[in-house]
């Protein structure tokens, strides 16, 4: 039994009501595989062999970094999501991103600005679920507007989008359908990397942001 947390359920309490959209998850492989890629499968109890929910001692294990946990970004019962988070990584990638927070501002958006290696990540967090496939038109109506490549459709380079599925249909359940934006201890960490350090600074920094609602999400698709 695990015992020991660094992280308080007050903290995981509130990284799970940021975050978490739907209680399937996943776990982080403890080995790399001989590519040296490092896979996640399906978090299930080891008896029943079924999906494992996520509870507050899981958020605290991954927020201690002692385990490394993704989320589904959809909801299969409503097709809405939590967030969206735009993964950008090729040349160019942090002024396409600062492009994008600067335009997202004058929509009355905020986005949270995590830079990477190469490129880094926009989050956005929304007052409510929203559905997934209006994420993802708004975010690639924005980026077209721009003319921020967004990956795929013969492109090698450009943004990703995350929900990075329109539908998730129950069935899929084996699959996390945001694997790499969900991969929420590597990203809540660096997120706000100008600010306070700790969990708990770093969810009031979350939290401070302004969270769109279905209404203006819609009113800045249409402007």
């Amino acid at each position: 039994m695990y015992t020991t947390f660094c992280v308080s359920r007050e903290t995981a309490d509130r990284f799970i009501k940021l975050f978490v959209n739907r209680r399937a998850y996943g776990m982080q492989a403890a080995h790399p595989l001989p590519n040296g890629s490092v896979p996640y499968y399906l978090a299930r109890d080891w008896q029943t062999k079924k999906p494992k929910p996520l509870d507050a001692d899981v958020a605290r294990m991954h927020l201690n970094g002692d385990i490394t946990i993704n989320l589904y970004a959809i909801n299969p019962e409503t097709q809405r999501s939590k967030w969206v988070a735009i993964d950008a990584d090729f040349d160019g990638a942090v002024e396409a991103l600062f492009q994008l927070q600067w335009e997202l501002k004058q929509d009355g958006v905020e986005a949270a600005l995590e830079q990477s290696r190469r490129g880094g990540h926009l989050w956005i967090f929304a007052d409510t679920p929203l559905l997934a496939a209006e994420c993802r038109i708004y975010i690639y109506n924005l980026a077209l507007r721009l003319g921020v490549p967004v990956k795929g459709g013969g492109l090698n380079d450009g943004i990703e989008v995350f929900p990075r599925q329109t539908v998730s249909r129950m069935a899929n359940t084996a699959a996390p359908s945001a694997r790499r934006s969900a991969s929420i201890a590597k990203r809540t960490r660096g997120t706000g990397s100008t600010r306070p350090h700790s969990r708990g600074a770093q969810l009031d920094y979350l939290d401070s942001l302004k969270k769109p609602t279905e209404a203006e999400l819609r009113t800045s698709s249409t402007a």
